[in-house]
C-alpha cells in the first residue's frame, strides 16, 4: 500500500498527536516500523521506478537534467522500458496473481509508445495480470477548480503569443478598411494563421487536460474519461477487496497505489471536515480508513498468517502547498528537494503475524527498492543476473536475524544529478550524509521553492558545495548542524571514502535512452488512450458505489 506524497510526520506512530491514524498505527504495532526507509528520489516517477525494478531511477532513463522531472503527458511516448523487469514480472513466473490498483493506479510510467494501442508501458505489460485505476496521477486539472498544474508559464506564453498575434492581425486589417496604409492581405493572413496555430498549440493539449490525463482504464480499456473523484475512493477499495477475494485460494501480489493525498486533494463525504487538520487531515484520515479495510479484508478471508503487508509513501510531503501539503516531521526538505531527509524519509511498516515479531523498531538505512529482492525471494523466484540491482533483501532485518543494513552506502538523486551520498561506516553505528549540491529556496529565507512551487535539480536553482556540507544523521537528523573538522575528527575519512564510492558507483551506470526528454513527455495525439472516437473521448463507468467513514 502506497500513499502518493505523505510525510512521515503525518502519521501517529511516527509521532503526529492530531492527525487520527489508528489502522496504520495498528499496522506498525502489530509489525515492524522501519524509522529510516528512504525513496530512492523524491519525485513520483523516478522513485516509483526505483521501487518497481529495485533499481536507480536512472539505469531506466527515467531521470531529467532539465525543469522536466516527471512525466508531464499521459499521451507522451516516455515510460517505464520494456527491457526493465519488475518483481511484479518475477511473481508471475512464481505462479502468483497479480494486480495493480489506485487512482490512476498512480502508475505515472508512461503507457503508450508510437501508437494509441501498443501499451508498452502499461502494467499489463509490466506483470501485472490486473490493473484498474489512474494510468497517470491526480493533479490540479483533475478538479474542476482546482487550478491548473502542468507547464503553467509555456501555457501563459502560448496564450499571450496567440492574443498578440490575433491582435495584430486584426490591427492590420482595420489599418488596411480605413486605407490609411497599403498593407498586404498575405502579411494580415499570415499573422492569423500564426495565432490559429498559437490558439491551437494552447487549447486543446491543455485546456482539455483533464480529458486527456484524468482517465480511468480497466487493464487496456478506457472506462471513464474524465475521471469523477467524489467516487474514486470506494471504486479503488472496491476494486481491491475484490482482487483478494477472487485470488484467496492461491498465491496473489496486490500493489493499492493510492490517489491520496496528492493534490488536488478530495475525500468522500463521509470524510469531509473529520480531522482537526482541515481536507488535508480528512485525506490522512480517509487513507487510513483504507489501510483498516484492507487488513479487515485479510483478516475476514483467513489470510494474515500468510500475507505480507507492507504501507509507505513514494516520497515525502510537498511542504510548498502550505496546509494542502504533508508534513515531514524534523526532517529538513520535503518533496522534489534532492537528497534532504524530508523529501526521502518516508514511513515504512511490513506485518507478518507468526512471520514477524510484533512492536519492533528498526532504525537502518532501508529503501524502497529493497522491496524488489525481498519479495521476489518471499515467492521462490530468482533474482535476475544481467542486470545490478541497488535493492537488499530485508527479510534478515524484519526478523531480527541481523541487527545491520546491508547498505553502506546510498546514492541520492534529484533528476539526474547525484545529490548526496549516505555512509554507513561498517565500524559505526553513525550514518553520515555528504550534500554536494543544494536547491535554492525561494524567496529568502523559505524553507522551500516557493517562487516556483517545487525545487529544481540544475543551473542556477541550486548551489554546488566545495567542500561538500556533511551531517552525521544519527546525531542531528534535521541536518542543521554541517560537519567540520573540529567537530568530527573522521571527516577527512569520510569525504574521501565517499569520494571513492561514487566512483564505483559511476562505473556501474551504462548509457540508456532517457525517457524524459521533453521529445518524450510532450502530447502526441495518436498516442492518446480514448474512449468513443478519437478526439470525442468522454464516458463515465456505471455502478458507482459511495465509501463513508468508520
Amino acid at each position: 500500500m502506497m500513499v502518493d506524497d505523505l510525510g512521515i510526520g503525518d502519521i501517529g506512530c511516527y509521532g503526529n498527536d492530531t492527525i487520527s491514524t489508528p489502522n496504520v498505527d495498528r499496522l506498525a504495532a502489530d509489525g515492524v516500523k522501519l524509522s529510516q526507509h528512504l525513496a530512492a528520489a523524491p519525485l513520483c516517477t523516478p522513485s516509483r521506478t526505483a521501487f518497481m525494478t529495485g533499481r536507480y531511477a536512472l539505469r531506466a532513463g527515467e531521470t531529467s537534467s532539465s525543469r522536466v522531472q516527471v512525466i508531464l503527458f499521459l499521451a507522451g511516448s516516455g515510460g517505464l522500458p520494456p527491457n526493465e523487469t519488475t518483481f511484479a514480472k518475477l511473481l508471475q513466473k512464481q505462479g502468483y496473481t497479480t494486480g495493480i490498483v489506485g487512482k490512476t493506479c498512480k502508475w505515472h510510467l508512461g503507457v503508450n509508445c508510437e501508437s494509441r494501442n501498443d501499451h508498452c508501458h502499461h502494467p499489463n505489460n509490466h506483470g501485472f495480470d490486473f490493473f484498474y485505476g489512474l494510468p497517470f496521477t491526480n493533479f490540479n486539472d483533475c478538479k474542476p477548480g482546482a487550478g491548473k498544474g502542468v507547464l503553467v508559464d509555456v501555457q501563459e506564453t502560448l496564450w499571450q503569443m496567440s492574443a498578440l498575434l490575433a491582435l495584430a492581425s486584426l490591427t492590420l486589417l482595420a489599418v488596411r478598411a480605413s486605407a490609411l496604409l497599403r498593407v498586404s492581405w498575405s502579411l494580415a493572413a499570415f499573422l492569423a494563421v500564426l495565432s490559429l496555430l498559437g490558439f491551437t498549440a494552447w487549447f486543446v493539449p491543455f485546456e482539455l487536460l483533464r480529458t486527456w490525463n484524468c482517465i480511468i482504464m480497466r487493464n487496456g480499456e478506457v472506462v471513464e474519461q474524465p475521471v469523477k473523484l467524489e467516487t474514486l475512493s470506494a471504486r479503488l477499495m472496491s476494486e481491491a477487496e475484490r482482487f483478494v477475494e477472487r485470488h484467496k485460494d492461491g498465491p496473489f501480489l496486490l500493489f493499492l497505489s493510492l490517489a491520496h493525498v496528492h493534490t488536488p486533494l478530495f475525500v468522500s463525504e463521509g470524510f469531509t471536515g473529520k480531522s482537526k487538520h482541515g481536507l488535508y487531515g480528512d485525506n490522512v484520515e480517509e487513507v487510513d480508513w483504507m489501510v483498516g479495510k484492507m487488513m479487515e479484508t485479510i483478516e475476514r478471508l483467513g489470510l494474515s498468517e500468510k500475507t505480507l503487508m507492507y504501507f509507505t509513501s513514494d516520497h515525502g510531503g510537498h511542504i510548498e502547498e502550505g496546509p494542502k501539503g504533508g508534513w515531514n516531521g524534523i526532517y529538513r526538505g520535503g518533496k522534489a528537494m534532492g537528497g534532504w531527509e524530508g523529501g526521502i524519509r518516508v514511513p515504512g511498516i511490513f506485518r507478518w503475524p507468526g512471520r514477524l515479531n510484533p512492536g519492533r523498531e528498526v532504525a537502518e538505512p532501508t529503501s524502497l527498492m529493497d522491496v524488489f529482492p525481498t519479495v521476489v525471494k518471499l515467492a521462490g523466484g530468482t533474482l535476475p543476473e544481467d542486470r545490478i540491482l541497488d535493492g537488499r533483501d530485508l527479510m534478515p532485518l524484519l526478523e531480527g536475524r541481523t541487527n545491520r543494513s546491508q547498505h553502506e552506502f546510498m546514492f541520492h538523486y534529484c533528476g539526474m544529478y547525484l545529490n548526496a551520498v549516505r555512509w554507513h561506516p561498517p565500524d559505526s553505528d553513525s550514518i553520515f550524509k555528504v550534500h554536494f549540491f543544494t536547491p535554492n529556496f525561494s524567496p529568502a529565507g523559505a524553507v522551500g521553492c516557493y517562487d516556483t512551487s517545487i525545487c529544481m535539480c540544475h543551473g542556477e536553482f541550486v548551489t554546488y558545495h566545495s567542500p561538500p556540507l556533511v551531517f552525521e544523521l544519527s546525531g542531528d537528523p534535521s541536518e542543521s548542524r554541517p560537519l567540520s573538522p573540529d567537530t568530527e575528527p573522521r571527516l577527512a575519512e569520510v569525504l574521501e571514502r565517499v569520494e571513492r564510492a561514487v566512483t564505483e558507483h559511476r562505473r556501474t551506470l551504462t548509457p540508456v535512452e532517457r525517457q524524459l526528454t521533453w521529445a518524450k513527455v510532450l502530447w502526441k495525439p495518436w498516442l492518446q488512450p480514448c474512449c468513443g472516437t478519437f478526439p470525442f473521448c468522454s464516458c463515465e463507468e456505471s455502478n458507482h458505489t459511495s465509501a463513508g467513514a468508520e
